[in-house]
């Protein structure tokens, strides 16, 4: 294996305490093959071809490599012979919503592949890892159990992940929701905040929903049980069934901001038409009593000082009696 082409690490546990933290690039093989030991191998934006060695030595399906190098793969668990592949995706949001334009969502795969006594797992530089050593090393009498319990502890810190993520579009559209009944607050700004956040709402369902088979699939082939870990897969699992759920609903919330705003738009254009047409039959008031006067024919005060102040008296008490009569029917 060419090590150089990618950044390789290696951590060796036995009986649940670590043993080695690095392992010399030569020693990863046998390493990987002593089932007295349980090693975590860590592959970082590495190439197919990088990888020759390492996929030979644990004689891995070519199918497995393809999915894990294979863009937009989704997620999934699947049993070849004496190990589980796996595939996964970590989210985070990048900024406020107000603040930026285009998706904020962004995914970071993790791919891992889970032996009788290692997990070797294959991810970008974007998946911050520390979060997930952090959890081994809080919780390593778990890693007596084997492998499975690495899994957990990965699984466990991309699930904090989509909490996070989706605590992050609750709030989001709380604010949107602040602002929605409010007078010329919600223009085409508001109207792109929420379709952007439909959008990461729905790329983010693409990922958290599958969760459940994932996890599902890790217990139903997890090999040998145990009964405490097998519980903490179970509360994995409850805390996954809450992610999809929330994120369902957050998606009903959005489609109701969005049509609650449209309902709101038609309101006030019914509104706005209402006034015109109001002003429009007040000021006809003027128009014809002007209109009259105007024909050249004798009146009362034709060609007369008072004539003009009966014209104009009568305008005002008109439009003022039309003003009155729809101010009472709350048209204006």
């Amino acid at each position: 294996m060419n090590h150089n082409e990618s950044p390789v690490s290696c951590r060796v546990w036995r009986d649940g305490a670590m043993v080695e933290e690095t392992v010399r690039k030569d020693e990863i093989i046998d390493a990987l093959n002593d089932s007295d030991r349980l090693v975590w191998l860590d592959v970082v934006d590495a190439k197919p071809e990088a990888l020759g060695s390492l996929i030979d030595a644990l004689r891995l399906p070519a199918t497995e490599i393809e999915d894990a190098f294979a863009p937009h793969e989704r997620p999934k668990v699947s049993r070849h012979g004496d190990h589980l592949f796996f595939t996964t995706y970590a989210t985070e949001l990048a900024g406020r919503l107000a603040d930026l334009e285009g998706d904020r969502l962004r995914t970071h795969r993790i791919s891992g592949f889970v032996l009788p006594s290692a997990l070797v797992t294959i991810r970008s530089s974007d998946f911050d890892i520390e979060p997930v050593l952090r959890a081994w090393d809080e919780n390593s009498d778990l890693l007596k159990a084997g492998p499975r319990a690495l899994v957990h502890g990965l699984m466990d810190t991309i699930v904090d992940g989509h909490f996070a993520t989706i605590q992050t579009l609750d709030d989001d559209i709380e604010d949107l929701e602040d602002v929605l009944f409010e007078e010329n607050r919600t223009g085409r700004g508001f109207q792109q905040q929420v379709y952007s956040l439909r959008k990461e709402l729905v790329a983010l369902r693409r990922v958290v929903l599958p969760m459940r088979e994932v996890v599902n699939g890790l217990l139903r082939h997890g090999g040998r049980t145990n009964t405490e870990l097998d519980s903490w897969y179970e509360d994995l699992y409850d805390h996954i069934l809450r992610a999809a759920e929330w994120t369902e609903s957050l998606r009903d919330m959005v489609t109701s901001v969005f049509e609650t705003n449209l309902s709101l738009q038609d309101a006030r254009l019914n509104t706005t038409m209402r006034k015109l047409a109001a002003w429009a039959a007040i000021i006809a008031v003027p128009t014809a009593i002007t209109g009259w006067f105007g024909q050249n024919v004798p009146y009362p005060g034709f060609q007369k000082e008072f004539g003009l102040w009966v014209s104009v008296v009568t305008i005002v008490l008109g439009s003022l009696a039309m003003w009155w009569s729809f101010r009472r029917r709350r048209w204006l």
